[in-house]
C-alpha cells in the first residue's frame, strides 16, 4: 500500500497547489490514500467548511487538523457531518467532532488516521498524548483488525515527538510531525518496524517566516511589538510531506521524505520514489 502525508497547508497558495497536483500525484505516485493536515489552510489559522470541502474534492482522503483546529467558527458544526475529518484525539471529550477515523482504499484496505496534540511550549492544556494513543491501541491493532495506522503528531518540541515515535514504534504504521512547518531529514524506519519523521514540513511558500509574510514576524522579534497580523505569504507553494510504502503486517517497506515544487522542492516530473 502506498501513502502520502503532506504536512500542514498554508494559506491559498498551499491550497491551490494541493489542489492542483494530488490527482496527479495519485496517478504518478500510484498512491491509495492521500492524508494532507489542513490546520492553516484558511488565511494561515484553521480550515473553513468550503476550503475543507475544496481539498476533499480534489483527491484528498483525509484531512488532519491540530491545535487551531476550531479557529474557523463554522468547522465546528462541520466536522460533526464530516466524515473526512479528524481533529486532535487528546481534545476534550465534549469537542465536536472526533480523533480517529477508519477509512478503505478502492482496494479493501483499513486505514486508521489520527492526530494528538503535544505538550511541550503549546501554551494550551490538553489530556496526554500518551495515554490516549495507549487507549485507542488497546482496540486497533495493525496486522490484526487494522491494515494501517497514522499518527499525526502536532507538536512544538521534537523531543516529545520523537518520544512518541519510539513509544508507538511496531504498534502503527507511522508517526508524523506537523505543526513546525520546517522539513526534517529524520525519515526512518524505527528498530521495531513503523515509520517516522519528526516534520513533515509545510505546503506553502517557504520564502517566508513559517509560511508567512516576512515583516511582521521580524517585526515582533526585533522590538517585541505586535504592529500587525500575520498574512500567509503569496509566492509559490513547495507540497512536503511524506511518503511510505506499508507491507502486509501494517509496518514499513519504504519511507522517503518529499519535497515537489516551490522554492525549495523538485520538479514534479523529476521525482524518483526509489532514489
Amino acid at each position: 500500500m502506498n501513502l502520502l502525508f503532506l504536512g500542514d497547508v498554508v494559506g491559498r497558495t498551499g491550497r491551490e497547489s494541493v489542489c492542483e497536483y494530488s490527482l496527479y500525484l495519485r496517478e504518478k505516485l500510484e498512491l491509495d490514500f492521500l492524508v494532507v493536515n489542513g490546520e492553516n489552510a484558511s488565511n494561515g489559522a484553521g480550515i473553513t467548511r468550503n476550503h475543507a470541502d475544496i481539498l476533499l474534492n480534489n483527491g484528498v482522503d483525509c484531512l488532519t487538523l491540530g491545535d487551531h483546529a476550531f479557529d474557523q467558527k463554522d468547522m465546528i458544526s462541520h466536522i460533526e457531518s464530516s466524515n473526512k475529518i479528524v481533529r486532535p484525539l487528546n481534545f476534550s471529550r465534549k469537542s465536536p467532532g472526533v480523533g480517529y477515523r477508519i477509512f478503505k482504499t478502492r482496494k479493501g484496505e483499513s486505514i486508521l488516521v489520527t492526530q494528538v496534540l503535544g505538550r511541550v511550549f503549546m501554551n494550551r492544556s490538553f489530556d496526554d498524548p500518551f495515554s490516549a494513543m495507549d487507549n485507542l491501541l488497546m482496540k486497533y491493532r495493525i496486522g490484526q483488525n487494522i491494515d494501517c495506522i497514522i499518527v499525526d503528531i502536532h507538536a512544538e518540541a521534537t523531543s516529545e515527538k520523537m518520544a512518541m515515535g519510539h513509544y508507538l514504534d511496531g504498534r502503527v504504521s507511522l508517526v508524523v510531525g506537523t505543526h513546525t512547518h520546517v522539513p526534517t531529514s529524520d525519515a526512518q524506519i524505527l528498530s521495531k518496524g513503523s515509520g517516522y519523521i519528526t516534520d513533515a514540513g509545510m505546503c506553502g511558500d517557504y520564502d517566508s517566516v513559517i509560511g508567512m509574510e516576512k515583516q511582521e514576524p521580524i517585526n515582533r522579534f526585533t522590538t517585541g511589538i505586535p504592529k500587525g497580523r500575520f498574512v500567509p505569504s503569496a509566492g509559490k507553494a513547495t507540497l512536503a510531506g511524506v511518503l511510505i510504502k506499508i507491507n502486509k503486517d501494517g509496518k514499513l517497506e519504504e519511507i522517503k521524505s518529499i519535497k515537489f515544487g516551490g522554492k525549495i522542492g523538485v520538479e514534479f516530473s523529476d521525482f524518483d520514489m526509489h532514489k
